[in-house]
């Protein structure tokens, strides 16, 4: 395998609390970048760049590379390799709390890429906040534990498809990529990874009257997965009001498609709507 020790700052300990491991393999590392096929005229944001495995091959394409890493061992050595390189913007910042809005301020009608390997730990909750940036980014590509791959891109009647399928899924194309083995990686997880793309829709195909709402009955829905949707939407709707959406009360949360949950969560939000009138 293809080493890239070059890019490894000296002397840097592994984090177990930033869920750190870093790419060492060439061959997936180019894999990786021909998938985001990135362009001249590109505004990207990578999270996490860790020992710049991504950002070195990334930072003399784009137009701007805007760089987002929480460890402070890190920023020195990034700012030493790439601070003369124009398109290099480095934010010494959470992921999880950071105002992507606020890059848009650079170039407003130039949509956001996304790029990063995510740290197990928190590549769900990330995901989510990115989410309300949506509209205003073209894509992303992500390096995740397989598991959670598995679970955004599955669908109705597999047993991995559960609330993050249906809440990516209602705002993104998804699109499995490729597995990568856990030695690729230093150190070397213990579960294997794979590269997810989303693509934000410009147009949902199915519209939720209210997204806070849509988000609450699907949560509620796989709150217990084994009991039907009769007894999990106990006290938001009767057995009636779920079939009269084309939904079997027995049917459990995970076979209904992204496109019945709008259904269920529109009815619920109507009914919602003329109790408080």
């Amino acid at each position: 395998m293809a080493k890239q020790s070059s890019n490894r700052p000296s002397g840097h300990k592994h984090k177990k609390q930033f869920g750190q491991n870093f790419l060492n393999n060439g061959h997936i590392i180019n894999q990786i970048v021909a998938s985001i096929r990135p362009q001249s005229d590109d505004h990207m944001v990578e999270i996490g760049p860790g020992e710049a495995a991504l950002t070195t091959p990334l930072i003399d394409v784009v137009k701007r590379l805007e760089i987002i890493e929480i460890d402070n061992d890190l920023i020195g050595p990034l700012k030493i390799r790439f601070a003369s390189k124009p398109a290099f913007n480095l934010h010494h910042t959470d992921a999880l709390q950071f105002d992507y809005g606020s890059l848009l301020e650079f170039e407003p009608e130039q949509p956001l890429r996304i790029v990063g390997n995510l740290p197990y730990n928190i590549s769900s909750p990330l995901m989510f906040h990115l989410l309300k940036y949506s509209d205003h980014i073209q894509d992303m590509h992500f390096m995740l534990q397989k598991e959670v791959v598995d679970r955004i891109t599955a669908q109705p009647g597999i047993k991995a498809y559960g609330r993050l399928s249906v809440m990516i899924q209602y705002a993104c194309q998804t699109e499995y990529l490729f597995t990568v083995g856990p030695e690729n990686f230093t150190p070397p997880p213990k579960v294997e990874s794979a590269i997810v793309r989303l693509l934000p829709y410009k147009q949902k195909p199915y519209i939720a009257d209210d997204e806070t709402t849509f988000a609450e009955v699907v949560k509620q829905a796989f709150s217990q997965k084994r009991k039907t949707l009769r007894n999990t939407l106990k006290g938001w709707l009767d057995a009636e009001q779920i079939e009269s959406c084309g939904i079997s009360p027995t049917a459990r949360a995970e076979t209904v498609s992204v496109e019945k949950f709008v259904e269920l969560a529109n009815l619920y939000q109507k009914i919602k709507l003329q109790s408080s009138e």
